[in-house]
């Protein structure tokens, strides 16, 4: 199996990891600071869940283990989801758009990499991203929508963002940015 191949397993498996740190803790301030949330932030989870244990399934077919750090991506996520949801409703909305935005580029990428594979695309790992990608793009509309116009929430997303580039940069080391390069040119 191609190391890629085993790198995007690695990074989406870790960044499913990071995502239900997020929402456990933005549900654990939530039940304080934005009630009505909370059922939604649930749901959310209980698709990060699912699609952690889908790339979790995946790995041993396909010669991957999990992220050595898996640790990084769970205490940040912690921290991310805890600090954006003592900001309310807002900060719960913005980090979630910022996360779901940066994670949807990033799948597209994977997807368009496994495609292009001249030795045949790898059906089942391309069915299994762009079927978790279609609900990761519903979390960006929730978020979206409650969101609106809320143009102070740029610096934050902008710094969310970061962070998640950052984290998939380090777990793929350095392979998401040739990735993307190469898909660019």
């Amino acid at each position: 199996m191609s190391s890629t191949i085993a790198r995007i397993l690695k990074v989406n498996h870790g960044g499913e990891y990071g995502a239900i740190r997020i929402y456990a803790a933005q549900i654990a301030v939530a039940r304080i600071r934005c009630p009505s949330l909370v059922s939604e932030l649930q749901g959310l989870l209980s698709h990060e869940r699912r699609h952690e244990q889908t790339f979790l399934t995946l790995m041993p077919a396909r010669g991957a283990r999990p992220c050595r750090l898996m640790w990084l991506w769970g205490i940040g996520g912690a921290i991310l989801g805890g600090l954006t949801a003592l900001l309310g409703a807002y900060g719960v909305y913005v980090c979630t758009a910022a996360v779901e935005r940066t994670v949807h580029e990033h799948l597209s990428e994977q997807l368009a990499w496994l495609s292009a594979q001249t030795s045949g695309p790898d059906g089942e790992l391309m069915t299994a991203i762009a079927s978790i990608q279609l609900e990761e793009v519903g979390h960006l509309a929730w978020a979206e929508h409650g969101l609106g116009d809320a143009g102070w929430a740029r610096p934050i997303d902008g710094l969310v963002s970061g962070i998640v580039e950052f984290l998939i940069w380090l777990s793929t080391q350095g392979e998401s940015a040739r990735l993307s390069r190469d898909l660019k040119s």
